[in-house]
């Protein structure tokens, strides 16, 4: 495949455009998400924040205790740094949980006023489980849970601040943030997953979307290839004899006899080239054109091949052994180009005299064999052809196989064209009742 120039016409390229390699629409998105995540963290440790310090002032309003100016200092402390870092929790979710549960650790012990600077703690453990510490946000719930299984049962009989019940209750609430955590952090992975498998399966239908325009243009080339080079060089040839016999110096009736039969050659094997060309063109008119009313060229025009074979100076016999059977357009169309690009072969390079064309029709194949008695091949691949290299494409192409080389009394192309698929199915079933010559 050709490499491309990195900048298009008129619009530069994605690697151009981002030092990254990125594409620019996704360098845009990331771009602007960073900010958008950092608003939502600012937003809700705001939101937090005047929940906590608004329930904590309320009690302190109502509360009829009081206490040390430093304790409340050290409370107010405590209660901003807990809320406070709620702005960096996804940035360090391990920290902030382990900060805030320090914070609260310090707080509820020496503060009069027991405010909710709890939530902070809960909501950085679920944090740290929804962005894969599973692990640490575990042992950060269960240090919890002993510290205050521990500091309970410490308490002397009727000085207990949380019960059995509360302390059961506080192991499912710990228990709770870190299961729903985890279950987001599966839940993004899998919409990631879904996610990469779509634009991987978006990739995959463009590949196979160049493979298929590939084989296309390979199979118009193919067509095109065996159309002109066949009637051009029949052509070459009819028009080269006609010079030749011409340059021997006949009288004017000859002359003129032996231009009038070049011509008239020429004619016929250019109109036929024209025909087959536009059927060509033809089978590549868009969806919503008629369908083309030309036949298309099959084994039943061999014998039209053959004449025009037999203008050039070539003698072509035609056999045909076991029962003709219809063929599918596709299948007739690459018997036919078989034989074509054969006697184009033999016209130009062998210098024979004789090409004999063979169809043998078995069951469930059909042989072709086109033999002259020319000078042969010499060794190795013809220099620049790519005649044989497309018949063997069009036999591989319905599961048969082509060879051809030197007999030592001239060349020989064999081709095996299965009449059924891999599966069993009869190919010859369709409604084409094209036969043989």
């Amino acid at each position: 495949m050709p490499l491309r120039s990195p900048v298009r016409r008129g619009r530069p390229s994605a690697r151009a455009a981002s030092p990254s390699g990125l594409p620019p629409d996704a360098v845009a998105a990331a771009a602007a998400a960073v900010p958008a995540v950092r608003k939502a963290d600012l937003a809700l440790t705001a939101v937090v924040t005047l929940f906590v310090v608004g329930w904590t002032a309320a009690s302190v309003t109502a509360g009829g205790e009081s206490e040390a100016p430093g304790r409340t200092a050290l409370g107010w402390a405590l209660v901003a740094v807990g809320c406070g870092s709620l702005a960096v929790r996804r940035r360090a979710p391990v920290a902030v949980a382990a900060l805030t549960l320090a914070a609260c650790a310090v707080y509820y012990p020496t503060s009069t006023y027991d405010g909710p600077l709890m939530v902070t703690f809960a909501l950085a453990l679920y944090t740290a489980a929804a962005e894969g510490r599973f692990a640490a946000a575990v042992a950060l719930a269960s240090v919890t849970l002993l510290a205050v299984g521990l500091g309970e049962i410490r308490q002397g009989p009727g000085r207990r601040q949380i019960d059995d019940t509360s302390l059961v209750m506080l192991a499912g609430w710990l228990v709770s943030l870190v299961a729903v955590g985890r279950a987001q952090r599966t839940r993004l992975a899998y919409l990631h997953e879904v996610e990469q498998r779509a634009l991987a399966a978006e990739r995959e239908q463009e590949a196979r979307a160049r493979q298929s325009a590939t084989e296309e243009r390979l199979r118009i080339a193919r067509e095109v290839h065996d159309v002109l080079g066949h009637s051009i060089s029949l052509i070459n040839v009819q028009s080269g004899a006609a010079l030749h016999r011409l340059a021997k110096g006949p009288d004017a009736a000859e002359a003129l006899l032996v231009a009038t039969e070049a011509l008239e050659a020429v004619k016929a094997t250019s109109k036929d080239a024209l025909r087959e060309l536009r059927g060509t063109l033809v089978a590549l008119r868009r969806a919503d054109e008629p369908a083309p009313t030309s036949p298309v060229s099959g084994l039943d025009r061999l014998q039209e091949l053959a004449e025009r074979a037999r203008a050039a100076g070539l003698t072509v016999v035609t056999r045909a052994e076991g029962t003709p059977r219809p063929l599918p357009p596709a299948l007739d169309l690459a018997a036919y180009r078989i034989v074509q690009e054969s006697l184009t072969n033999v016209t130009r390079h062998a210098r024979a005299r004789t090409a004999v064309v063979t169809l043998s029709w078995a069951a469930d194949e059909l042989r072709l064999c086109v033999e002259d008695d020319g000078e042969g091949a010499p060794d190795g691949p013809a220099p620049g052809g790519s005649g044989v290299q497309g018949m063997a494409e069009r036999a591989r192409a319905f599961g048969g196989d082509l060879t051809a080389g030197g007999t030592g009394r001239g060349f020989r192309v064999s081709a095996r064209l299965p009449l059924t698929t891999s599966t069993g199915t009869d190919t010859t079933g369709t409604t084409t009742t094209r036969g043989t010559a």
